[in-house]
């Protein structure tokens, strides 16, 4: 039988996995109408991504996970490179017709180290070790050496005209700005190439500060009728004549209007239903920051990037009463879901203790949905221990502020991606949800507080209210364990 599919598993390290090409470079001579998958760990896939014959990569998040992604593949042919206790229990649950294992001979590796005793096994290459994997299907005289040929370009090729790039990304602004890394990395490798980004209508004015967008769509999806809103995307979509879309929004919405646009290069998640409608499927797993698994899209566009922040232009001025004050501390105290907010009076008493400390009044930011709530906080605080900015901000002031603020302080919300790509020093204060399931802030100024609970998290976005109704993920992180990071962040002296 000739396999369709294969898929191959060596989860580390680099050495080894370089040791792997000639397997694939094999394969695909023996079988060249063949799909390979390497099944490898999260900080492999880019050197992989290099493999001139291998065709997908395939991230390993724990066995479970794995094992249900195999499954559904469909794979015709595993083979075990790793041949270890975790490479066993991952071919040995997985459906294939066909699985064969290389042999590691770890025992005889001990018994050389302790007592020096060679046999005929140790003598041989890992690379002959692994093609002898390959005579269980019949493979005989196989190609044994690793030539600079076997890797593909890592980067682009040459322009040849002036290509047309859409990032589509119309969830939420957290999730927007999470995209922002793809925006810079388009951008620095097709330098001559048009930039269009789809985002939400309200989310406009933060996208419009990043000089690497050439053209923004609106997309009125909340707003607008569904229908009719779809249909005038569509026709702005077809009359642009895109080259390619990159789609890191895993909606079914989003990859229809990238196929029935005609877009011809359709890169996204392979997440759900709608695979099918992408040229370039890539994997997709939890735990690896969004910022970092974005960027595993490119890789259909044989670009090899690292995630970093374009920067943003600062279109409007501070008011003068914010200008003069000298430590800026901005305290963000509300978000889209309710068990993402830190107790209302926990922010009352940490603006208290900054005050009383640093003899500033602090920021507090927020949009018109946030009046009332924030309005709340201010009512309880003594005259001159905040600035209430709630409303009073549209979203590119809203950047300028962050961008001049010397700390933000916030629950986990889109103000503090935008903190968190400014490159603003920031205290997050997460709940419901953890860093596994990749929203974390991405900035090494960034500190995140959080308690290590069994309920946690709780749902993928938190809940409207806690589950347990105890609401100890926020109520275990203090006033004092916050204003003591601060103390550490902090240098000024009133």
């Amino acid at each position: 039988m000739t396999p369709k599919k294969i898929l191959i598993i060596r989860f580390s390290s680099l050495g080894d996995i370089l040791l792997t090409f000639p397997v694939y470079k094999n394969l695909k001579e023996m079988f060249p109408n063949s799909e390979i998958t390497v099944l490898t760990k999260p900080q492999f896939i880019q050197i992989l991504s290099a493999a001139k014959y291998a065709d997908k990569v395939m991230p390993f998040y724990g066995i479970s996970k794995t094992v249900s992604d195999i499954n559904s593949y469909g794979f015709d042919l595993i083979i075990d490179l790793h041949s270890n206790l975790r490479s066993f229990l991952v071919s040995s649950l997985s459906r294939a017709n066909i699985k064969i294992r290389y042999k590691k001979d770890s025992i005889w590796r001990r018994i050389f180290v302790n007592w020096k005793i060679i046999t005929p096994s140790l003598q041989k290459h890992t690379v002959d070790r692994y093609l002898d994997c390959l005579k269980q299907i019949g493979l005989e005289n196989p190609s044994k050496e690793l030539f600079i040929g076997d890797f593909k370009s890592l980067k682009p090729e040459k322009e040849e005209k002036k290509l047309s790039f859409l990032l589509i990304q119309t969830a939420f602004l957290g999730d927007s700005l999470l995209s922002l890394p793809l925006v810079k990395a388009i951008k620095e490798n097709f330098p001559n190439s048009k930039l269009t980004v789809l985002i939400r209508a309200e989310n406009k004015q933060v996208f419009s500060g990043i000089s690497e967008i050439d053209e923004i769509i609106e997309d009125n999806k909340k707003s607008a009728p569904k229908i009719s809103e779809f249909t005038r995307l569509l026709k702005e979509l077809k009359k642009r004549h895109f080259d390619a879309a990159l789609i890191p929004h895993r909606s079914f919405r989003s990859a229809l209007l990238a196929s029935l646009a005609g877009i011809p290069k359709r890169i996204g998640f392979n997440f759900g239903f709608w695979n099918f409608l992408f040229t370039d499927a890539q994997p997709f797993g939890w735990p690896m920051h969004d910022a970092e698994r974005n960027m595993m899209l490119l890789s259909a566009l044989k670009v090899l990037s690292k995630p970093s922040f374009p920067d943003f232009e600062q279109k409007e001025e501070l008011p003068e009463e914010i200008k003069k004050i000298p430590l800026k501390i901005a305290i963000n105290p509300s978000s889209v879901w309710e068990t993402k907010r830190w107790p209302r009076e926990y922010f009352v008493s940490l603006i208290k203790k900054i005050k009383e400390s640093y003899k500033i009044p602090c920021l507090i930011t927020g949009g018109k949905a946030e009046e009332e709530y924030n309005l709340e906080i201010e009512k309880s605080l003594p005259e001159g221990y905040c600035i209430n900015l709630t409303g009073k901000t549209s979203l590119s002031s809203l950047v300028s502020l962050i961008k001049n603020c010397d700390l933000f302080v916030t629950n986990d919300s889109g103000p503090m991606h935008i903190a968190a790509a400014l490159g603003t020093p920031l205290i997050a204060i997460f709940g419901p949800t953890t860093k596994e399931l990749g929203f974390f802030p991405y900035s090494k100024q960034a500190v995140v507080l959080e308690e290590e609970l069994k309920c946690r998290p709780c749902r993928l976005h938190g809940s409207r209210k806690c589950p347990h109704e105890h609401f100890l993920c926020m109520r275990l992180i203090t006033p004092q364990k916050v204003f003591n990071e601060i103390s550490k962040i902090v240098k000024y002296k009133p």
